[in-house]
């Protein structure tokens, strides 16, 4: 199997970088190796830096899977579900170095992970789904509400409106902007910072921060089963 996902162990953290050569699209190739990738992480005990290739971070569900519908799709979109949520209760801090273009599911990667870098300059970041003709799936309508500031979610959410960089930090899909140059050196800084934190204490903390959406979170896909809001666009 080609690999498309490379985890680097270092002293102070772990990176895993995504590079599909393209849109690093959330395929099942990709969402298989992300999940090697994050069992290698879990056994160094590191903080985690997620990148993307120069210029994409991810630009969501492979659609080719998504436009044909059927198991394929709820299995494929069951595994983007299980990822985020994987992300927001892993056990030490996950920072997101985000390179380019974050869209629908490479936007809510940006929603489930504890700290996010984003890039200056003409990328798109954003939850596209309303746009293209498919409704936001129920686990990306609870990421957004936990994580999207309120002003904005309306906008970010129903109407689908696209930001870059500097405007992703006031919505919430980024906690800061760098320039490309700086995005993977600034990403190493705040793990290695983030990583003096007690890790044990760390993981408590956010599971008791976040138990109100892990609950909406376990509900969500039985929704999602019911509704098959993606299959109704088919």
């Amino acid at each position: 199997m080609t690999r498309i996902v490379k985890v680097v162990e270092e002293a102070n953290y772990t990176l895993i970088q995504l590079d599909d050569g393209k849109a690093n699209a959330l395929g099942f190739t990709m969402l298989e190796q992300i999940g090697e990738a994050l069992d290698t992480a879990e056994k160094s005990g590191k903080a985690v830096i997620i990148a993307g290739r120069p210029g994409k971070f991810s630009a969501g569900f492979d659609l080719s899977v998504m436009a044909g519908g059927g198991d394929d799709m709820m299995k494929l979109l069951r595994g983007g579900a299980d990822l985020s949520q994987r992300l927001l209760n892993f056990q030490t801090p996950v920072i997101l170095a985000v390179s380019g273009h974050a869209l629908a599911m490479g936007a809510l990667l940006l929603l489930s992970a504890d700290y996010r870098i984003g890039t200056r300059g003409d990328f798109k970041i954003g939850l596209n789904e309303v746009a293209i003709g498919m409704s936001l799936p129920w686990f990306g309508i609870e990421l957004a509400r936990a994580r999207i500031a309120g002003i904005h979610l309306n906008n970010a959410v129903s109407l689908a409106h696209i930001y870059d960089a500097n405007a992703a930090v006031a919505v919430g899909y980024l906690d800061e902007a760098v320039d490309a140059a700086e995005l993977l050196p600034r990403a190493i800084a705040i793990a290695q910072e983030l990583g003096k934190l007690d890790m044990h204490a760390h993981q408590q903390t956010k599971a008791r921060l976040r138990e109100g959406l892990n609950a909406a979170l376990d509900t969500a896909f039985e929704k999602e089963t019911a509704d098959s809001p993606f299959a109704a666009q088919q």
